[in-house]
């Protein structure tokens, strides 16, 4: 070969490489944080149940009872998601979630969440008993959300009502759940805490977390509104039914 040919070839080879490397150099490298939407949607028996439902769409609970729902809101504390090498990310402290129609509470968005395989997802249904503490959250206070202090102090866990009966004759019931009076000045922690199976972000992403609403009346306790409608704050036995028919009651939904 020709020396000048052999210089035109050593040229056009090292612009080659040249180009290649410029290439790489603009190739842009793959997000590692995205944010995540959470949505807490509302389920009875796999239908889905929304604000317009509230005093209109009749249930029926495991023990037969008819009824309806007129508020439904509960606090979810220290939201946290957990990957197989260890690493846990805290989304939020806490969040009242509530759907009640035009100033429903039902969704958060938060940045900068990792892009990751996780292994599953935690939160504790109302307060352990390190944060429950009275009075210390001003818009928890504005939400009328505090806990007497005689039955525990702190803060509800839920509030749940509607009435209940045939047409005509309803019944008020009042599912309200925090910390378990068991007798005067004493009391038993009464959260749930509740793990997620788990899941995997490629990038921004919407994930759904499913109450199963009926399963508050029925697992492992068949609740009878006829025993246990109001007043059930200062009952023990009723406050511990609901901490553990809270057990089955979320699951987790779509990611999209």
């Amino acid at each position: 070969m020709k020396p000048l040919k052999k210089i035109i070839l050593l040229i056009l080879f090292i612009t080659f490489i040249g180009c290649d490397n410029k290439d790489d150099d603009n190739t842009e490298p793959a997000p590692t944080f995205g944010t995540l939407t959470i949505n807490f949607n509302h389920y009875w028996d796999g239908e889905k149940v929304t604000s317009a439902d509230f005093d209109n769409t009749v249930f029926a609970n495991a023990n037969g009872d008819k009824l309806t729902i007129s508020k439904l809101r509960y606090l979810i504390s220290n939201l946290t998601l957990h990957q197989a090498n260890g690493t846990s990310t805290k989304l939020s402290d806490y969040y009242l979630v509530d759907l009640a129609g035009l100033n429903s509470n039902t969704s958060i968005t938060i940045s900068d969440v990792p892009i990751a395989n996780f292994s599953n997802a935690t939160f504790t249904f109302g307060f352990n008993e390190t944060d429950n503490v009275d009075g210390a959250y001003t818009d928890l206070n504005s939400a009328s959300w505090n806990w007497p202090e005689m039955l525990g102090g702190g803060y509800h866990f839920m509030q749940f009502e509607g009435k209940y009966g045939a047409t005509g004759t309803e019944n008020p019931y009042a599912y309200h759940m925090g910390t378990a009076r068991v007798s005067p000045g004493v009391f038993e922690q009464n959260y749930i805490d509740v793990t997620l199976d788990g899941f995997t972000t490629t990038g921004d992403a919407t994930l759904e977390i499913k109450m199963n609403i009926d399963e508050w009346f029925k697992n492992p306790n068949t609740w009878d509104l006829n025993v246990y409608d109001t007043p059930l704050m200062p009952n023990y036995d009723a406050q511990i039914m609901m901490r553990q028919n809270g057990r089955t009651v979320f699951r987790l939904g779509e990611l999209n």
